[in-house]
């Protein structure tokens, strides 16, 4: 739930595609750039007769997401049939799950409104198959669209906050609960999760009621928004529409609707039905599933360590701010990274505050693929130990790291190459000092008069003149000594 002024958000939808190589009930290739209608056939099109056979790895990557999350799992589930027509629907119905789903009560830790941890609570996730995708003609006068199916039948998992425990209670929160759930689902390698690709749509369900009143309006689902940001601008949107025609004596339809993201309004799409519109009953072509303990025991073991649990491990292990930790955490080939570059480091918190600021600007600048680095986690230890050890200032690491992507050498092949040991002796450096200060009479005044402002250009100066080869903590010291002569 979402209290903004009188309002509030009755429960988050998301629909998550499932990293399996095949179609949930066949055996045809999951492929997002395939030419349309070129991954089909009769069962995934509904064609009379045709009988689906369940995919084990879908149900092995639900039962994941499901664990993740602390859900509770169902050892017997249950696939229903939900029907409704739609174009891109086949068999006029979804096989899906009602009664008995896979996955239960569970709950995600959010950051709250008040900065402190908050555990959202969630319904359910079970496991269903995806439609078609419909393409709309862009010539109005045409008044066609056409039918791709090659989506069909692709494996989901439909995630279901609970609206009454612990719900949520703000735009902020929302927001962080898709993002904490993708990065969730990716680190368990359940999903890609590219929301470009439909691989994780969100779907919010949005009613409004007046201070102090207990009961709520109808509800208004806004489905497939492409993005976070869409998300935080549709839930304002249709708050503020809802608001405003129950204010002029209007009355809120219960009904599924479409953001527009230029024009920043929710628009109609169809009416909403509730759950015995639907018409679930079980499908008789798939008997219930029954997981054996077992076959828990084994997805259980094929985890790897959750986000939550290693950000406690690597605070107390490492001794790193936990800022940090939660940064390393959300992503699993940056913290086996840290922990890898740990080995050959002996300075765990100037390791990781390294790859914070400095190796993640290269990631974002494109200079350096985690998927396949050029600098290996045995190299970037050995850097920050050069800088750790004094035998290599800050600034040269930085130009030393770059090369090193570029190169894919060693920080000490490159220091050779380059010529790049910093400088030990401390009269030529004190010479450096002097020669700059006696061209700047003006800052050093200036420094002498406390404007921290002058000292840091002096400094920066003679960082320049020594081509960054000093020690700027020597250089701060000699400046600050000369200017109390």
């Amino acid at each position: 739930m979402i209290f903004l002024g009188p309002v509030l958000q009755r429960g988050e939808e998301t629909h998550v595609e499932l990293k399996t190589e095949t179609k949930l009930f066949c055996r045809c290739p999951v492929r997002f750039d395939a030419p349309p209608n070129t991954c089909i056939c009769p069962v995934c099109t509904g064609r009379p007769g045709t009988l689906p056979v369940l995919n084990r790895k879908a149900v092995e990557l639900t039962v994941g997401a499901g664990i993740a999350p602390d859900c509770r799992i169902n050892s017997r589930s249950r696939f229903a049939r939900k029907h409704y027509f739609y174009p891109d629907l086949p068999k006029a119905y979804q096989i899906s799950q009602y009664e008995i789903p896979f996955c239960e009560h569970g709950r995600l830790t959010v950051t709250g409104d008040d900065g402190a941890p908050y555990e959202v609570g969630i319904t359910r996730i079970h496991l269903e198959e995806d439609a078609g995708k419909l393409m709309h003609s862009p010539a109005v006068s045409t008044g066609f669209s056409l039918v791709d199916y090659n989506r069909s039948c692709v494996p989901l998992i439909e995630i279901v906050t609970d609206h009454t425990r612990n719900p949520l209670r703000s735009v902020k929160e929302a927001l962080d609960y898709l993002q904490t759930l993708r990065l969730l689902l990716r680190h368990i390698d359940a999903s890609e999760c590219m929301i470009e690709r439909g691989q994780f749509r969100c779907d919010v369900n949005v009613s409004v009621r007046r201070r102090g009143a207990s009961d709520f309006g109808n509800r208004v689902e806004i489905k497939n928004m492409a993005s976070f940001k869409a998300v935080g601008e549709a839930l304002g949107c249709e708050m503020r529409r809802q608001a405003e025609l129950l204010d002029s004596g209007g009355r809120v339809l219960q009904e599924t609707r479409l953001f527009d993201e230029t024009k920043k309004i929710t628009v109609p799409m169809r009416t909403k039905e509730d759950a015995p519109d639907y018409r679930y009953f079980p499908d008789p072509d798939l008997p219930d599933v029954v997981l054996q303990r077992e076959f828990l025991e084994a997805v259980q073991a094929g985890l790897p360590e959750l986000p939550d649990r290693k950000v406690r491990r690597l605070t107390a292990q490492f001794g790193i701010p936990r800022a940090d930790a939660l940064i390393l955490g959300r992503d699993r080939r940056l913290c086996d990274f840290f922990e890898a570059a740990a080995a050959e480091c002996p300075d765990a918190r100037k390791l990781c505050a390294w790859i914070v600021k400095d190796l993640f600007k290269l990631v974002n600048a494109g200079a350096l693929d985690m998927d396949n680095p050029s600098v290996g986690p045995g190299s970037f230890g050995r850097l920050v130990t050069l800088v750790v050890e004094g035998s290599l200032t800050e600034p040269l690491a930085r130009i030393v790291l770059e090369e090193m992507c570029a190169s894919g050498e060693t920080p000490d092949e490159i220091m050779d190459r380059m010529a790049l040991k910093p400088i030990q002796d401390g009269e030529a450096l004190e010479a450096a000092v002097r020669e700059v200060m006696e061209s700047n009479p003006e800052a050093v005044k200036d420094a002498g008069e406390g404007k921290r402002q002058a000292v840091n250009f002096l400094i920066g100066r003679v960082m320049k003149k020594t081509r960054g080869k000093a020690d700027p903590r020597k250089v701060s010291e000699m400046v600050s000594g000369m200017i109390d002569r």
